[in-house]
């Protein structure tokens, strides 16, 4: 990642790094009026699904004097956060409506790139509790939960089915196993076991973190403190190292971002993907309609533990229109629209009625899975300088995965870089 926050960190280290000193202290922005209507723009990454300007198509039907332009920023979701600040920084007026990955807020609300939102105005409530939690920083608002994630383990059924294996994996040995039975089959021939996403991007930091996790360690404590030097967090980095040694994981699969493991199981090259829930419509429309399923994340003794995912929609300090962007967030994030991006996108929703939904769950079986990979999600980091900590983890697993460094070596690295990061 090549934006850098720590000077703009450093002179936040007297009221607290991290997202755990709560509490409103003296030094807290005065609460913002929202104010002005007229055109906005909502910043977010390339929709893959195609179901964003639709959304906005409603909007703008319905206000057009309060249109909503989509500005696309990349799919890598570190340079879609380089690109929010910069325009932060510039304090540019061109973007309104931020879409910030939930381990976003607490940096974007210390810099005071984001405004907060009153409270009042939405149905938190209604939400899952983990969830919501993504979106505070020292007891405010400042953004309001869009969509959930939580990582599944999508797998063939069809081939598990003929190789005789009964079940999904529970535990990274069950998969390996089933994996060697399936690839016995003349059909299976020239597949690989698994793949995530391995490329040295965000996904890396999620990937390694519910390697870590769900091996019994933690990358950090519940205040922010590094703890990522341990023999628990190394059996997690060796299933990830040992994987790409013995083929279990692809050489190729050092490349891969979200869209390149999508593609490759479509392809017929995987039994097993780790991926987020947007894939299981996609996957739907491909070569393996109804020739997969999803279960939990397997672990080292059992299931394992996914990174908690999603986006939260935020209003940019330097924007015009606030009380157009206050009413564009409500509509966005919605019951209803967001059950629409469920329907339509397998985007997991913040609202648990929709999990439990008996008409949603008989369309897409996958949501009590889902519900329970939310709530038994472990989330990344949550510190203010953000930016440098997921550098850091990206750069020492990198390096792990490609043999440039023993696992030991480079969790020992990570250690001294993290708590140098978070002491800035």
């Amino acid at each position: 990642m090549t934006t850098r926050t720590t000077a703009r960190a450093t002179a936040l280290a007297a009221t607290g790094l991290l997202l755990t000193a709560c509490g409103s202290g003296t030094g807290e922005p005065a609460k913002p009026s929202f104010e002005g209507r007229g055109p906005i723009t909502y910043v977010a990454g390339k929709d893959t699904t195609g179901t964003v300007q639709p959304m906005l198509d409603r909007w703008n039907k319905a206000h057009p004097k309060e249109k909503v332009t989509f500005i696309q920023l990349p799919t890598d979701a570190d340079a879609q956060r380089q690109q929010m600040i910069q325009n932060a920084e510039t304090k540019s007026d061109a973007y309104t409506v931020l879409s910030l990955d939930v381990v976003w807020t607490s940096e974007f609300a210390a810099h005071r790139w984001i405004e907060q939102l009153p409270q009042k105005r939405f149905p938190l409530g209604k939400m899952l509790k983990p969830v919501v939690e993504t979106s505070r920083y020292r007891g405010g608002l400042y953004a309001v939960p869009s969509s959930s994630d939580g990582g599944m383990l999508y797998y063939r059924t069809d081939l598990l089915r003929k190789a005789g294996v009964t079940r999904p994996p529970a535990t990274w040995g069950e998969m390996t196993a089933a994996c060697a039975k399936v690839k016995r089959l003349p059909e299976a021939k020239g597949m690989s076991c698994y793949a995530g996403q391995f490329q040295k991007y965000e996904g890396l930091t999620v990937n390694f973190a519910e390697a870590v996790h769900s091996a019994g360690g933690r990358v950090t404590d519940a205040n922010g403190t590094p703890d990522v030097d341990t023999p628990e967090a190394k059996k997690g980095l060796d299933f990830l190292v040992g994987s790409f040694e013995d083929g279990t994981i692809p050489k190729e699969a050092v490349t891969y971002q979200e869209e390149d493991g999508r593609q490759a199981f479509q392809a017929g090259k995987l039994v097993f993907l780790r991926n987020w829930p947007y894939m299981y419509s996609l996957a739907q429309k491909s070569g393996v309609e109804g020739k997969f399923a999803v279960a939990p994340l397997p672990g080292l003794n059992g299931p394992g533990s996914s990174s908690l995912g999603g986006h939260n929609m935020a209003v940019s300090t330097s924007a015009r229109n606030k009380a157009t962007a206050l009413d564009f967030i409500e509509f966005m994030t919605s019951e209803e629209n967001t059950g629409t991006f469920l329907r339509d996108a397998s985007l997991a929703p913040p609202y648990a009625s929709l999990y439990d939904d008996k008409a949603l769950v008989g369309q897409y079986p996958y949501l009590p899975v889902l519900k329970e990979s939310i709530l038994r999600a472990v989330p990344r980091p949550r510190v203010v300088p953000y930016g440098d900590v997921t550098s850091a983890v990206q750069q020492e697993t990198y390096a792990a995965l490609n043999g440039e460094k023993s696992s030991a070596r480079a969790l020992k690295d990570l250690q001294k870089a993290l708590r140098k990061a978070v002491a800035r």
